[in-house]
């Protein structure tokens, strides 16, 4: 798996050409009002309405286009978001229903709510179908007031106006995915603890890594970013990782999710920190980190989105990067504490994350920043800080997301990319499976790396 040269896992990131900032002023503080389209208030038509052969659903790319034109067709037989609501008719989706008590799995609120675009009755067209899964409207919005305007050849920002969503914005773009990814609220859509115990998946997410993943229904040319926004992959994955720590730490605030009887909601903690061999020997997981100061025995919040938003705060605001470095041990410790301290302490450490978000958002990442984050990455490894599971997997993903972007901003050779990617596929190798993680093997991958920043 290469970057640029090859790696078809990093593909899309290769047209992301321009290192930009986002601005962070009264239009983004708008973009803060625009809704998630499942709770917006705009009618959803259904898939078939994009599938017209001179719309979305040509077979191939028209020619003299500015746009692709068989997005439709991508979706349909590429992209896994098809095939979200079928997944829920599968033995494994039958057995954790059961396993929940649930009826089925296909008609539960609480698996449609992200399995398809599950609005409201009377939000459905009578084309719409919640066996087209997570299909156009999911991500871009009920289309019923902004499609004619669409057909017509209205702006981008007309469109917005109209209720499309903005997914070209990476903040919205990050909340989008992360709604189904981790989840927003008790009431429509968190993955618990519960659920995974009754045999749902592991729920890993990194912003930039899944766009880049996603089968590409878009190019992005020089029309495209005259029209849309066109950040950075490194900012992206930046953004992303503030993002999601926030929805962490807001569902530890949330009264409704942050219990399950006596015990805390556990799906905030790291997994592998209690579901692991205990037959090891010596295994650097069970050294004391740092950051997190905790007595041995307690259960670790998940942190590895704090260990790269500490790196990324580093570099672009050491002070910030303090007071979110001082802020997470002081949380880690709370875990040992009293419940009303652990609450105080997370939002203490909200207020830091978000302003991280806002720092994120309004940063353009030079050549220099992102060959610092590797550095960072590197001396966090050397200090034991990314060898648990959950921060090693991160820590791969932003590897491969900051040499991606190095290469679309001419930060790199591509001598020193392939040489690059051969150890960058060492460290994907060393954390292929969660079950047979060795952080022993991962550090020594993970160091691989120094000899060729510079």
């Amino acid at each position: 798996m290469n970057v640029s040269l090859g790696w078809d896992w990093r593909r899309a990131l290769g047209a992301l050409a321009t290192v930009a900032a986002i601005a962070w002023g009264p239009g983004a503080a708008s973009a803060q009002d625009i809704k998630l389209p499942l709770y917006a208030a705009d009618g959803h038509v259904g898939v078939t309405s994009c599938a017209g052969s001179t719309c979305h659903g040509a077979v191939e790319p028209f020619k003299g286009s500015n746009v692709l034109q068989n997005e439709f067709v991508t979706w349909q037989r590429e992209d896994k978001h098809s095939r979200a609501y079928a997944v829920l008719l599968n033995d494994r989706s039958k057995r954790i229903a059961r396993n929940l008590g649930l009826e089925n799995a296909h008609t539960a609120k609480l698996c449609l709510d992200c399995h398809a675009d599950n609005v409201g009755a009377d939000m459905r067209g009578r084309q719409f179908q919640l066996s087209d899964g997570v299909g156009c409207e999911a991500c871009h919005g009920g289309s019923r007031r902004w499609l004619g305007t669409h057909v017509a050849g209205a702006t981008h920002e007309e469109n917005i106006k109209a209720g499309l969503f903005p997914t070209d914005d990476p903040v919205l773009r990050a909340k989008l995915c992360i709604s189904c990814h981790f989840g927003v609220d008790s009431q429509t859509k968190f993955v618990t603890h519960k659920i995974m115990g009754a045999g749902h998946p592991r729920m890993p997410f990194e912003l930039d890594t899944f766009t880049t993943i996603q089968p590409a229904h878009y190019v992005i040319d020089d029309d495209y970013r005259k029209r849309k926004k066109t950040p950075s992959g490194v900012q992206v994955w930046a953004i992303g990782q503030a993002l999601q720590m926030a929805a962490m730490l807001e569902s530890v605030l949330d009264g409704s999710r942050n219990r399950q009887g006596v015990f805390p909601e556990l799906v905030v903690f790291d997994c592998h920190a209690c579901h692991h061999q205990m037959s090891q020997e010596i295994d650097l997981r069970f050294q004391g980190r740092r950051s997190v100061a905790l007595p041995p025995g307690y259960p670790r919040f998940n942190d590895a989105n704090l260990v790269m938003l500490r790196i990324i705060a580093n570099r672009i605001d050491p002070a910030l990067g303090q007071r979110l470095s001082q802020r997470t041990t002081e949380f880690h410790k709370a875990v040992a504490g009293s419940f009303d301290a652990y609450q105080g302490k997370a939002r203490e450490l909200l207020a830091v994350v978000n302003e991280m978000s806002r720092r994120a958002a309004a940063h353009g990442f030079s050549g220099d920043d992102m060959r610092a984050l590797l550095t960072g990455l590197l001396d966090e490894g050397k200090n034991g800080e990314l060898f648990d599971y959950a921060a090693a997997e991160q820590a791969v993903m932003a590897l491969g997301s900051i040499i991606s972007a190095m290469k679309t901003a001419g930060a790199i050779d591509n001598a020193r990319l392939e040489q690059m990617n051969a150890a960058l596929e060492r460290c994907y190798a060393a954390t292929a499976d969660d079950e047979l993680y060795r952080p022993a093997d991962f550090a020594a991958a993970i160091e691989g790396f120094r000899s060729l920043i510079r």
